[in-house]
């Protein structure tokens, strides 16, 4: 199993009807900034309800996280608050089969495998948390910048020098 930054081992001998409340340290949310690439991570909270399906656990309920990412356009700091819905099958290695051609519908659940008897519940939580985030995303200086960029690229361009080109015949 991988270290990882935000590490919450559950074991599958020990799965109650008690909901699992994970919550990020202060470190571990500056560590899974620097692995995403992301400005900060404030906080990063997840509360499953775990449940054994035969040798599988499914794990359902909801990520919440405080971010701060660059704008897609301007590099500013872009506040973001995530609350996504969380649907995850951890399932014994060897009967997950990542080589098969699956069709999933949007609303179906991912699958993770695990050996052994235990499964790294905070790892899955901060996978959800990269992918929850939107890698396009703009501030309120977006527009400016874009205008500005455009501006300048037409200007200083490869056909800027032929205009220049041409004014000086």
């Amino acid at each position: 199993m991988s270290r990882s930054e935000f590490s919450r081992i559950a074991d599958t001998r020990q799965i109650d009807a008690l909901p699992e409340h994970l919550v990020a340290s202060d470190a571990e949310c500056a560590a899974l900034a620097r692995r995403f690439d992301l400005v900060a991570v404030k906080r990063l909270e997840a509360t499953l309800s775990l449940a054994k399906q035969d040798a599988a656990i499914l794990a359902t309920g909801t990520l919440s996280a405080d971010i701060v990412q660059s704008c897609a356009i301007s590099g500013e700091d872009l506040p973001v608050l995530i609350r996504e819905p969380l649907v995850l099958r951890f399932v014994p290695a060897g009967q997950h089969r990542p080589d098969e051609e699956l069709e999933l519908e949007a609303n179906e659940l991912d699958e993770i495998e695990f050996t052994g008897t235990s499964f790294d519940l905070g790892e899955a939580v901060a996978q959800s948390l990269v992918l929850a985030i939107d890698p396009f995303a703009e501030g309120p200086e977006a527009e400016r910048v874009r205008r500005e960029v455009l501006k300048n690229a037409a200007e200083s361009g490869p056909f800027a020098a032929l205009a220049a080109f041409k004014k000086d015949k």
